[in-house]
């Protein structure tokens, strides 16, 4: 399953990479929204291309060396430790290729741009603009938390006062 993670994980980075020179080559940085989905007056999202130079929500804006060292790092950790638990959930294995795939598909804009392209914008209220890296990354962030905290067995802390209870019970 490590190696089928991996290869979700380049299809992801090669979709938003493609979607990223689709934006970029379409659409003019810091020009009008190309409304997507409208019902009426009701606006849901749109196409907006932007670059932002920091990381969610603009934070650490300039920061470009820290902003590519510790994704790096991240990376590498968490390759090892798909590594390690490569027998294990399926689920946490996709959800760390999420998450890892929409942290490269970013890497590679700061290290290619030195900015992130982002252009999906959700109208109904006051969000940042986003790009589809930043929706693996959630929905991969979202997933492992499940796996992590519901899911995996071997990780669910053990709760001795129910196993005294238990034993009191049956006396």
């Amino acid at each position: 399953m490590f190696v089928i993670s991996l290869v979700i994980m380049a299809v992801l980075v090669a979709a938003d990479q493609l979607i990223k020179l689709a934006v970029t080559n379409n659409l003019p940085l810091n020009g009008q929204p190309v409304e997507v989905i409208k019902f009426g007056s009701f606006k849901v999202f749109s196409l907006t291309h932007i670059r932002n130079s920091g990381a969610a929500w603009s934070m650490m804006s300039g920061k470009t060396w820290f902003l590519i060292g510790l994704p790096v790092v991240v990376l590498i950790a968490a390759v090892i430790y798909m590594y390690k638990i490569r027998k294990g959930s399926k689920l946490e294995l996709v959800s760390l290729a999420m998450v890892l795939a929409g942290g490269i598909g970013n890497l590679i804009d700061r290290i290619r741009v030195k900015e992130v392209v982002d252009y999906i914008k959700f109208e109904p209220i006051n969000f940042p603009i986003f790009n589809f890296a930043d929706i693996c990354i959630v929905i991969g962030g979202i997933l492992f938390v499940i796996c992590f905290c519901f899911l995996d067995e071997k990780k669910k802390p053990i709760r001795d006062d129910i196993k005294v209870k238990d034993e009191n019970d049956k006396a």
